[in-house]
C-alpha cells in the first residue's frame, strides 16, 4: 500500500503531538517536495499553536483556511444538532482536495480531553477511518508504571484494530530514564501489537518556559538585556526578598529571580553572580509591582557591556506573579532554535528513521531537489557517520550557538579550542548547553609538544626553527589544523573571526593537497527552487591557468558526487563551442581537453555559455549533441571575478540558498567561514565538513 497521509493523535494533553509531528515532517521533507499539514478539528479558526508553528517553521505553501476542517465549536454544534455525518462528509471533501494538491498530508488530531464528555467515542479514530489515513498514536508515560504503560499500548492497539483503522505505529513519550530502559529491555514481552513502538524520554527543558514565554504570558516589559537572551530556559522560579547573603546560598543554574523593582541590591548581586566563576548562572530577573529601577541605576548596569542578563518588569506582586508562572505552558516557535535542535536530535536518536521511511513507501518521491530537501539530506549523511570537527574560534558567540545546535541535532562531535572555564562561562551566560563538546586549551594540552615537533619536521626545510614552530603552534588555527593532520580531529571549520588566508595557510603547510591536485579551490552549493547546482571556483583562485581550471573542474565534480549530485560539468565562457575566440576562450578550451584526456569518466562540456549549459531549449540550438548542455549540474567559472559576481547575483535575485564556500583539494577537510557568517552558515559548514571527512576515510 502506498501511504500518502498519516493521522497523529493522542488521548491526553501534553503527550507530544507537536514533537512527533515535527519528527515526521523532518523525515518527509528530505524526500517529498509538497507537504500539507491538516487538523480535522482546530481549537481556533485563526490557527492553533501547533498549526502556526508548522506553517511558519516548515514554510508550507498553505493558507490558514486550508489547515483545518472545522473548529471545536462547530464540531460541538454539529453533534448537538445530529449533523455530525454531514460535517464528516464535508471534512472528507476538504481532505481529498489536499491529497490532490500535495504529495503527502500529515494530520494532527485533537486531544480527547478538549471534547465534551457527551462524546462517547474517539472522534479522531472516526475521522482517520473515513479519511483512510493510517494512525500514529501517542501515549504519555509520565508518572505511569511499566504495567500501566503496557496496558495503555495494548488497549489502544486493540481499539484501533477494532475500529477498522490502519495502525502505523505507536509512540510512548515523556518516559523517565529507568522506565525507558526497562521498556526497551522487555519490549517483546510487554507489547502485544504488530506495529513498531518507539519510546522517547522526558526532557525537562522541553517542559520549561523560556524567558520569552514568561514575558508574553505575563505581559511583561523588557527593560534590560539582548533580544537573544529571551531564548534562555527558566529552570526554576525563585522569589527573593531576603538579604544578598541569603540569596547567594540557594542560587541554582537557570533560576528566574522574582523580586521587587526597588531591590537594586538584588539586581546587582545577580549581575555579579553571573560574572563570577564561583556561582551558577541566573537565567533572568522579574521585577514586580510595576516598579522600575531609577534611570541612574539603569545607566550603571548598561555599562556592563560584557554582562547580559534579561530583566523584565511586571505589574503584579511577588506572590501573584509566582502563582501565574506555575501555569505558563512552554511554547515552541519558529525562533526556538535551541528546542527545535533538541527535538530533532532526540527523534533521530530514539526512532528508527529508516524503518519509518520504508513503511511510508516513498516510491513516489519527486526528482526535484529543494533547498530544504538538500539541507536535510546533508544532516542525515553527517548523522549516519559522525565525525569529530574542531572549531578553533570558541571566543565567538556564533560558534558556541552553532555548537549547541550541532550537538543537539546529534550530527557531529565538536571540539572547541579555548580555556575550558572561559568557554563554559560564556556558554552559560548565553544560556546555551555545550556540555557534550570537548574543550581543549592548546597551551596546556599534552598534544602540544608532539605538534610542535611534527610541525618543525614538516617545515624545517623551509627555514622554520624549533622555537618558531613553538610560537606558531600557539595559534588556534595551526593547532586545530595539526589536530586534523594527526587524526585527533576529522576536520576543521574556521574563519568567523580569522581571514581566509589564516584558515588556508596552515592547511597548505600541514595537510597539503591530494595527489594530482596542486591547488585548493572552492565551490558553492546553489540551492534553487527545485534543484541544487555546484558553482566553482567563486572564492579562492583569482585567475586560474588552464591546468588549474581543469583541476578545479575535477575537484568540483568529485565534491558534487560526494554529496549525491550527478556531476555534469559545464566549463563556462562567453562563447559556446567553436563560435568564439580569444585568450580567455582558449584557456577554457585547453582546460576541457585536459579533463577529457586525464579523466574520461567525467562528463564535461566547454567552452559553453551559461544559458546553453542550463536551458535545454537553448542547448538544442547551440549544442544539440551534448550530454551536458541544458542539464549541467556543475558550473566552472573561468575566473574569480566572474564566479563571485555570478553566485551573488543568482543568490540575491532568485532567493537561492548559497551554502559555502566549501574548500576542496585537501587531503583532509578544512573549511572557511565568512566573517559575517550567521549561526546557520556555521552549522551547514560543519555538517559539510563532516561529510567530506567521512568520504575521505572511505576512499583511503
Amino acid at each position: 500500500m502506498k501511504i500518502r497521509s498519516l493521522y497523529i493523535t493522542s488521548l491526553e494533553p501534553f503527550s507530544g503531538t507537536l514533537f512527533v509531528s515535527m519528527g515526521f515532517m523532518d523525515i518527509l521533507r528530505r524526500k517529498v517536495k509538497n507537504i500539507a499539514f491538516f487538523r480535522p478539528i482546530s481549537s481556533s479558526e485563526n490557527s492553533d499553536d501547533i498549526t502556526s508553528f508548522i506553517l511558519k517553521y516548515y514554510k508550507l505553501d498553505m493558507s490558514v483556511e486550508q489547515t483545518f476542517g472545522f473548529t471545536l465549536d462547530e464540531i460541538k454544534s454539529a453533534a448537538a444538532k445530529g449533523k455530525l455525518n454531514e460535517l464528516t462528509q464535508n471534512l472528507i471533501a476538504k481532505f481529498k482536495e489536499l491529497e490532490k494538491r500535495y504529495d503527502f498530508v500529515i494530520c494532527a488530531g485533537i486531544e480527547r480531553s478538549l471534547l465534551p464528555s457527551t462524546f462517547d467515542f474517539d472522534i479522531n479514530l472516526e475521522f482517520a477511518k473515513h479519511l483512510n489515513t493510517p494512525i500514529v498514536n501517542i501515549i504519555s508515560g509520565k508518572e505511569r508504571s511499566i504495567s500501566q504503560i503496557a496496558d495503555a499500548v495494548n488497549i489502544e492497539a486493540n481499539i484501533i484494530k477494532n475500529s477498522d483503522c490502519i495502525h502505523f505505529n505507536t509512540f510512548i513519550n515523556r518516559l523517565d530514564t529507568n522506565t525507558l530502559k526497562e521498556l526497551k529491555t522487555n519490549k517483546k514481552d510487554l507489547f502485544q501489537t504488530s506495529v513498531p513502538v518507539y519510546m522517547l524520554p522526558e526532557v525537562e527543558e522541553l517542559n520549561s518556559p523560556t524567558i520569552e514565554d514568561i514575558k508574553n504570558a505575563l505581559k511583561c516589559e523588557f527593560i534590560f538585556g539582548k533580544k537573544e537572551d529571551l531564548r534562555r530556559v527558566a529552570k526554576q522560579i525563585r522569589v527573593v526578598s531576603t538579604t544578598i547573603d541569603t540569596m547567594l546560598t540557594f542560587l541554582k543554574e537557570g533560576d528566574i529571580i522574582i523580586t521587587g523593582g526597588d531591590r537594586s541590591d538584588i539586581i546587582l548581586a545577580a549581575i555579579a553572580a553571573n560574572n563570577s566563576n564561583t556561582y551558577p548562572m541566573i537565567a533572568g530577573i522579574l521585577l514586580c509591582g510595576n516598579i522600575l529601577p531609577k534611570p541612574s541605576f539603569l545607566k550603571l548596569i548598561e555599562g556592563f557591556s560584557k554582562i547580559s542578563i534579561p530583566i523584565l518588569s511586571v505589574e503584579g506582586d511577588t506572590i501573584s506573579t509566582l502563582l501565574k508562572t506555575k501555569d505558563i505552558r512552554p511554547q515552541i516557535k519558529s525562533s526556538s532554535e535551541r528546542k527545535i535542535a533538541l527535538i530533532s536530535g532526540l527523534f533521530n536518536k530514539y526512532v528508527k528513521i529508516d524503518e519509518i521511511e520504508k513503511n511510508i513507501d516513498t516510491a513516489y518521491a519527486p526528482t526535484a531537489m529543494t533547498p530544504i530537501m538538500f539541507e536535510y539530506t546533508l544532516f542525515e549523511k553527517a548523522r549516519q557517520n559522525r565525525q569529530k570537527i574542531v572549531l578553533p574560534e570558541s571566543n565567538d558567540d556564533r560558534i558556541l550557538r552553532a555548537s549547541e545546535i550541532l550537538l543537539r541535532r546529534d550530527v557531529a562531535d565538536i571540539i572547541l579550542l579555548g580555556k575550558p572555564e572561559d568557554v563554559k562561562r560564556r556558554a552559560s551566560s548565553l544560556g546555551i548547553d555545550i556540555k557534550k563538546a570537548t574543550v581543549i586549551e592548546p597551551e596546556k594540552s599534552p598534544l602540544m609538544e608532539q605538534y610542535i615537533n611534527d610541525f618543525y619536521e614538516l617545515r624545517k626545510s623551509k627555514g622554520i626553527t624549533l622555537e618558531q614552530a613553538r610560537e606558531i603552534m600557539q595559534e588556534e588555527s595551526y593547532f586545530g589544523t595539526m589536530m586534523v593532520y594527526k587524526g585527533d580531529a576529522d576536520g576543521m571549520v574556521s574563519g568567523a573571526i580569522h581571514t581566509t588566508s589564516d584558515t588556508i595557510r596552515p592547511a597548505l603547510q600541514i595537510i597539503k593537497t591530494k595527489p594530482g591536485i596542486s591547488i585548493i579551490s572552492s565551490i558553492f552549493f546553489m540551492c534553487l527552487d527545485t534543484k541544487v547546482l555546484v558553482y566553482g571556483d567563486c572564492a579562492v583562485n583569482i585567475d586560474p591557468s588552464a591546468e588549474e581550471l581543469a583541476e578545479i573542474a575535477v575537484s568540483s565534480a568529485n565534491t558534487a558526487k560526494c554529496f549525491g549530485i550527478e556531476p555534469k560539468v559545464a566549463m563556462l565562457s562567453y562563447s559556446t563551442g567553436n563560435s568564439g575566440s580569444g585568450q580567455n576562450v582558449e584557456k577554457v578550451r585547453r582546460a576541457v581537453e585536459t579533463v577529457k584526456e586525464k579523466y574520461p569518466d567525467i562528463l564535461v562540456e566547454g567552452p559553453i555559455q551559461y544559458d546553453a549549459a542550463i536551458d535545454p531549449i537553448v542547448a538544442k540550438t547551440k549544442l544539440p549533441e551534448s550530454k551536458v548542455a541544458g542539464n549541467a549540474s556543475v558550473f566552472i567559472f573561468p575566473d574569480l571575478n566572474t564566479g563571485n559576481n555570478t553566485y551573488k547575483a543568482v543568490q540575491r535575485s532568485s532567493n537561492a540558498l548559497a551554502i559555502g564556500p566549501v574548500l576542496q583539494g585537501l587531503k583532509k577537510p578544512v573549511n572557511d567561514l565568512s566573517r559575517g557568517c550567521l549561526v546557520a552558515d556555521i552549522v551547514n559548514t560543519v555538517v559539510i565538513t563532516a561529510i567530506q571527512a567521512a568520504q575521505i576515510k572511505t576512499e583511503q
